[in-house]
């Protein structure tokens, strides 16, 4: 299978860099806890993405540590975000402030975020970070509408990105159920995070989410 990440090897204590190869397509990934390299990442999508900012669509996903206690819910751990082949993922439990700007990129009604059960992300992002999303789109839902598809189908985003986009990738349930809230992610934790992220925003952008 062509999923491999390569590590830059930067050395930096603020942030690491990776490039992650999935099939024909690569994502450039940035994993931070420090506020100004979130600041850096937004402000260089805006711009790349100058002329389209009416109908941008970002691929949206969380990870948290598993809980196995009942009524326990672990807080989000990391948030990643893609548009196009770039990928940020932002260490929520180890940064000392979440910058303003991604409060303000989350609420702006001409953004699209889109994920595959999207609307429980967003509410704990809301819940436990006061990170408010304005505008989402639940992948499933969104299928669903284009294909005549029933909205109770409880498909995941692996099952979609075979459907949609013809690819096939498997997670492993060591690295969904692993300790995300680490400082140090491993190589195949910040893989699989980008991969989810940058899958959704595909498959958001083939079934003209902004539209």
């Amino acid at each position: 299978m062509s999923i491999s990440i390569t590590d830059y090897e930067l050395g930096y204590d603020t942030h690491s860099i990776y490039r992650v190869d999935f099939f024909d397509d690569y994502i450039d990934t940035l994993v931070t806890h420090t506020p100004s390299k979130v600041k850096y990442w937004i402000n260089k999508t805006r711009y790349l993405h100058r002329y389209r900012l009416h109908k941008l669509i970002v691929g949206l996903d969380v990870e948290w540590r598993p809980s196995f206690t009942r009524g326990v819910n672990n807080p989000v751990a990391t948030l990643q975000l893609c548009v196009g082949h770039r990928c940020l993922i932002f260490q929520l439990l180890h940064t000392p402030g979440i910058p303003r700007c991604l409060f303000n990129f989350l609420a702006d009604p001409d953004f699209t975020f889109v994920g595959v059960g999207i609307k429980d992300d967003v509410r704990k992002l809301c819940l436990e970070h006061g990170l408010a999303v304005a505008k989402y789109v639940d992948l499933r839902e969104l299928e669903a509408r284009r294909y005549g598809l029933s909205v109770q189908r409880r498909i995941g985003l692996k099952d979609m990105a075979a459907d949609v986009l013809g690819q096939d990738f498997q997670k492993p349930k060591t690295i969904t159920m692993s300790h995300w809230d680490k400082l140090s992610l491993s190589l195949e934790q910040i893989k699989y995070a980008c991969i989810d992220a940058f899958v959704s925003f595909e498959i958001g952008r083939a079934l003209g989410a902004a539209n």
